[in-house]
């Protein structure tokens, strides 16, 4: 896998791409399926005659759209109305992508509905378009935190320091994920393709059974049938591997929202840990 991309992006293609295994019943060793050629190389061959698409530069009025649903947004994060909440940032973001703290607002909603993965990610989004975004590791500290990664929670917090020198919040945040990491340790980083029993995913009822009704709901089937065919992403039509990537991502976070128990049964199967054990420290 591309040493390009987020540990945290790895580990939910692995996860994506477990389920996916047990889904279809294959497996990494089934070698008869092996191609002569790389995803990468399949796929910039056959899109190789089509045409860039290239989104034009948005319009005044198009901007004051853009701003009008983002503060429909807070109103709802206000009345915490969350999906109205989500719905009226991602309007935003559709039409003006270009703007952090779109992302950054709907991270906040994402966090306040336990989506923790979606948070992170659109605070790693709205920390690319400016790396001096206080709020923004802010609130990464914060999704980070939620999903017991104490150490990257502090990395955050201190950050967020850096550019807020005079904010309580982001201290006592820094403080208090301190402590945790102290002592319970962080959860680290999960090596999915090394640790995963297939089979004793293939043989476990319960799972099975979950992940059944996981791949019935319309909304995954259509995100898995993205992930296969590399097919449009949000911020258009991926013209490299980074747009297959992104499509995997977003599968694995439609699991952990739609059956984030599924997810948690296949995480304890790639790190060998049963619900009793202890983080690494």
């Amino acid at each position: 896998m591309s040493g390009d991309i987020s540990e945290d992006a790895k580990e939910s293609l692995e996860v994506a791409s477990q389920c996916l295994q047990t889904a279809y019943g294959v497996s990494s060793e089934d070698k008869h399926l092996e191609v002569s050629k790389s995803l990468p190389h399949i796929f910039s061959d056959s899109t190789r005659s089509e045409p860039l698409r290239k989104k034009e530069p948005i319009t005044e009025a198009e901007r004051a759209e853009a701003n009008k649903l983002k503060e429909e947004g807070n109103e709802f994060m206000r009345a915490e109305k969350l999906e109205e909440a989500v719905e009226k940032y991602s309007k935003a973001i559709e039409i003006d992508g270009s703007n952090q703290v779109y992302y950054c607002n709907r991270a906040a909603a994402f966090s306040k509905m336990n989506n923790h993965y979606a948070a992170i990610e659109d605070c790693k989004r709205a920390i690319d378009m400016d790396a001096n975004y206080g709020k923004a590791y802010g609130r990464l500290g914060l999704a980070y935190s939620s999903i017991e990664k104490h150490k990257e929670a502090v990395d955050c917090f201190q950050k967020a320091i850096e550019i807020e020198p005079d904010n309580e919040g982001y201290k006592s945040n820094l403080k208090l994920a301190q402590e945790r990491l102290q002592s319970v340790g962080s959860p680290g980083q999960i090596n999915a393709m090394g640790g995963l029993d297939l089979g004793n995913i293939l043989n476990n009822p319960v799972l099975m059974n979950m992940a059944q009704s996981l791949l019935t709901d319309p909304n995954m089937q259509q995100m898995m049938g993205q992930f296969m065919s590399g097919g449009p992403t949000e911020g258009g039509y991926p013209t490299n591997m980074e747009g297959l990537l992104e499509a995997g991502q977003r599968l694995a976070e439609q699991m952990q929202q739609s059956n984030p128990e599924l997810v948690e049964q296949l995480r304890r199967q790639m790190t060998g840990r049963d619900g009793g054990s202890e983080p690494s420290q």
